[in-house]
């Protein structure tokens, strides 16, 4: 049984992404901040890490990225998790008894119209489960959370109501983080983080390399180069394996516009694209 490094409390929604992602056969390992999950990891105390790095939402996770340049990890895995949000409380409790709803603020974002509906009080906390952990801590049947059925479970709490984001097309996806690099089965993705020199058209050759080719971009994300203002660093997904023949060729053509680069990964790809 593996052990994997998460972001949050347990019931988070990395650790049920995790658990489906192995088949829950892991042993879930909670930190307090995604710091520590690339840092578990690296150091060994972990063999596998998951963190999130966009919503289909909210958008990116620019914490995650920053710290995917200031890590030596892979990418080995990618996980689309649907997030379906329940309102979670004591048991016996009834929806008419609650008077305040903790929870991340993305997932009070989320819910801002079911809340409204409801015309209770709302406050943020560090985390869903976190939510959930402090609601069976405190005891108060008055109180309620947003999070994962799973916190539920965790915490031996009820669900009132489940699925109640606003917006049902509500998924993320995760990234599984190792100390070495795999050979994915196919279909397989591949990331990549480079820079450019900064003079008209680099971008646009860069991106050549792979159209020439054919070959799918799935994300491309610019993030601030530390040190450098207004030089930036590209992160790019495409469709297909670096040790590929096509791939490496667009990869070697790159390098000769690119100022740096680097392979984040090739990973089998998650084939739930949440369309439809």
């Amino acid at each position: 049984m593996i052990r994997v490094a998460f972001q949050g409390e347990r019931g988070a929604y990395s650790e049920a992404a995790a658990i489906a992602y192995y088949d829950d056969e892991i042993q879930p390992v909670p930190c307090p901040s995604f710091d520590e999950v690339f840092e578990q990891v690296e150091a060994g105390a972990v063999e596998r890490g998951i963190v999130p790095v966009e919503n289909s939402l909210g958008g990116s996770i620019h914490r995650n990225y920053d710290l995917f340049m200031r890590h030596q990890l892979h990418l080995v895995g990618e996980k689309i998790y649907r997030v379906r949000h329940c309102l979670i409380s004591w048991p016996g409790t009834t929806l008419s008894d609650i008077q305040l709803i903790r929870s991340h603020p993305q997932a009070l974002a989320q819910c801002e119209h079911y809340i409204t509906r409801l015309g209770v009080q709302r406050e943020v906390v560090y985390d869903t489960a976190g939510a959930v952990k402090m609601l069976k801590e405190s005891g108060r049947r008055d109180h309620a959370a947003i999070a994962s059925r799973r916190a539920a479970e965790v915490y031996e709490m009820q669900i009132l109501e489940e699925g109640i984001e606003d917006d049902e097309a509500n998924y993320t996806r995760f990234v599984v983080l190792a100390r070495e690099p795999i050979v994915p089965a196919m279909p397989a993705k591949t990331s990549i983080v480079f820079t450019l020199k900064n003079i008209p058209g680099a971008l646009f050759k860069a991106l050549s390399v792979f159209a020439l080719r054919d070959l799918d971009l799935t994300k491309i994300e610019s993030r601030p180069l530390a040190g450098t203002p207004w030089d930036y660093l590209f992160y790019l997904d495409f469709v297909g394996s670096a040790p590929d023949e096509t791939a490496r060729r667009a990869l070697e053509h790159l390098n000769e516009y690119a100022t740096t680069l680097r392979v984040l990964g090739s990973y089998s790809r998650d084939m739930n694209t949440g369309h439809g």
